[in-house]
């Protein structure tokens, strides 16, 4: 049954609009219309009291959500309720981010994934491995005895999820121009994190099909003026995009705005980087044997070192639009837009526009989210 929502502040690709209504037909937006548009007249109306609608939130990096940890329980059910968790967060499409592991996790994590979209599970979109073929000297919190050099079967594993989009995140000085090329031609989405590359590896890189860049500053090496490193070759390549952790500890504001003022509009994209905090009940966690510890919004092992984050995607379009000065359009297409667009997606997610999957948020007046629509289907 068709439904339209209406008395809303609608995104639309002109910027915010009063005047519109959205009309929801089984998973799908029908049409935006105008207010008055007769149409109207014949279906049920959903008055949302002068709210937001945004288009929902895609997250291309969720470690965990819920008390979970994906690479401690890569199953069908650890990824419905990771989502659960996140969608309670505006999160209407996210990629389940396995951190290094070993192989036989690998192969569970993308066969449980299949297995999520085939069976429905909301919000899915694909698998995001995140190594284990990065530096050990840019390994942030991963355990270093994971990390290896994958061969030709390895390299077919790590392409072989049937549904969805693989987002692959290596170290190219470690692996090569070679194993890059591999992994894009064989479908994947390889994005350029923890890595001491040079700017010349990482720009042979980006030569060889590398699409972006996975959190960017983070467990990379740094932009300095002779030696510009992975975040100059990113900051300076204006086809790739590069992920954002906007939670005021993982990359200082002004770093951020640098980000923003180099890069063209559409390629910076939010992420949260989410751990099992987030949507849960605990502020500790196990990973890579390590207990972490969840504390004034920082994630950190017993080092003090960072390990993930107990961010939601609400909360880094609120910190963008407060810590960064971005206006709210644009803050939300970096949280729904971009990363679609990066997904190779745009053309059916992210947007409110006829023809695309009705994934939608509503936010209130203080950017809370007040309720979620996945495949039209409204959150309880």
């Amino acid at each position: 049954m068709a439904i339209a929502l209406t008395n809303a502040r609608v995104l639309t690709e002109a910027g915010l609009r009063d005047d519109l209504a959205v009309l929801v037909d089984d998973d799908r937006i029908a049409a935006v219309l105008d207010a008055g548009d007769a149409r109207l007249e014949a279906v049920a109306i959903h008055d949302l009291g002068g709210h937001l609608l945004l288009p929902g939130f895609i997250d291309v990096q969720v470690n965990g959500g819920g008390d979970v940890l994906f690479n401690e329980a890569p199953t069908v059910d650890a990824i419905r309720r990771i989502g659960e968790a996140h969608r309670r967060h505006g999160t209407t499409g996210f990629l389940p981010t396995l951190i290094s592991d070993d192989i036989d996790v690998m192969r569970a994590a993308i066969a449980a994934v299949d297995a999520a979209i085939a069976d429905g599970v909301p919000g899915v979109l694909g698998i995001h491995l995140e190594g284990p073929y990065i530096a050990p000297d840019r390994r942030g919190a991963h355990d270093a005895s994971k990390f290896r050099l994958p061969d030709a079967r390895e390299i077919d594993l790590a392409c072989s999820l049937e549904r969805g989009v693989t987002v692959l995140t290596l170290a190219p000085e470690q692996v090569g121009d070679g194993i890059v090329r591999a992994f894009v031609e064989r479908g994947a989405i390889v994005c350029i994190g923890h890595s001491a590359a040079s700017y010349e590896q990482a720009r042979g890189a980006l030569d060889a099909g590398a699409r972006g860049f996975t959190h960017l500053y983070n467990a990379m090496s740094p932009l300095q003026g002779r030696a510009p490193g992975v975040v100059g070759a990113a900051l300076e390549d204006r086809a790739s995009w590069c992920g954002l952790i906007v939670d005021g500890h993982h990359v200082h504001p002004g770093a951020l705005r640098v980000a923003l003022a180099a890069k063209p509009s559409g390629k910076l994209m939010l992420v949260t980087d989410a751990m099992p905090p987030v949507g849960g009940g605990s502020d500790t966690y196990t990973l890579a044997g390590a207990t972490i510890t969840c504390r004034d919004g920082r994630c950190v092992t017993r080092d003090g070192v960072l390990a993930g984050s107990s961010l939601d995607m609400a909360g880094a379009v609120r910190n963008t639009v407060s810590m960064l000065g971005v206006d709210l359009a644009e803050a939300a297409r970096m949280a729904a837009t971009y990363p679609a667009d990066f997904l190779g997606l745009g053309n059916t997610h992210g947007r409110i526009a006829p023809g695309c999957v009705a994934d939608l948020v509503e936010l209130d007046q203080d950017l809370q989210v007040r309720r979620t629509w996945i495949g039209g289907v409204a959150s309880r």
